[in-house]
């Protein structure tokens, strides 16, 4: 990504709606749908600031990866040790069936190949060990975001789907989120298309709308798993290395 977005993202992890209440919904999937066992061997692969360590570290012991310096040093601060440096999709550094979690949140949208990073995942996975992943979704929604995070592409359910399944892994869940802001963010990407003034959207709204906004998406903790969701901005996946 461009070093503004570290830095911005740096400044606003702890604060911007989106880092927070996507937290608390991934927590909620790991805790209902992963399921991981106690003192989980657990792996974030491209950390980024290390935003997510302190919520994974809940369920066991934490290590991660981050490709970018100033993002890894950060990361490693936050964790505690160091944060190793990997490309997707090597990821010799790492023991093979060894992790009973691995997390890759918003990263494989970054990666050129994404069908071997998704294999090389797996041989980490102990048998029955899960990947949560997430993916921007939706083609269509395409913008200056996208430019500016260094995106390949937003994916189909469908893609993720068929990469899932032809790279060895069973799907306990697949299901898009961020559904219930879709309407405005759908709404605010096409006008921002049709008006020429398509711009990243990373800024720190006040805080009266910050937190309206961190409770309307921070409802999905409740539902995603339990409800389906037919559209969203997002996908998050659970895939399981089958025993």
């Amino acid at each position: 990504m461009e070093r503004k977005v570290y830095d911005q993202m740096a400044k606003l992890d702890s604060l911007h709606w989106w880092f927070t209440a996507r937290r608390r919904i991934l927590d909620g999937v790991i805790e209902r749908i992963v399921r991981p066992p106690q003192d989980a061997r657990i792996l974030e692969l491209g950390a980024g600031t290390g935003h997510n360590l302190a919520m994974l570290s809940r369920f066991g012991r934490v290590e991660a990866s981050e490709l970018d310096p100033v993002a890894r040093d950060l990361a490693s601060e936050r964790l505690g040790r160091p944060v190793v440096e990997a490309a997707l999709p090597d990821l010799s550094m790492f023991p093979a069936a060894s992790y009973d979690l691995v997390a890759l949140l918003d990263v494989l949208e970054h990666v050129t190949d994404d069908r071997g990073s998704l294999f090389a995942i797996r041989d980490l996975l102990k048998p029955g060990g899960a990947l949560l992943l997430t993916v921007p979704i939706n083609p269509w929604m395409w913008s200056a975001h996208d430019v500016a995070h260094h995106h390949h592409r937003r994916y189909r359910r469908s893609e993720i789907r068929k990469l899932a399944l032809d790279a060895g892994y069973d799907i306990d869940m697949l299901s898009p989120f961020n559904s219930l802001l879709f309407p405005p963010i759908a709404a605010v990407r096409l006008v921002g298309k049709l008006t020429g003034k398509d711009d990243s959207d990373d800024a720190l709204p006040s805080a009266p709308v910050n937190k309206v906004l961190d409770t309307i998406f921070g409802l999905e903790r409740g539902l995603i798993g339990r409800v389906p969701m037919p559209f969203g901005v997002s996908l998050v996946a659970v895939l399981r290395r089958p025993h």
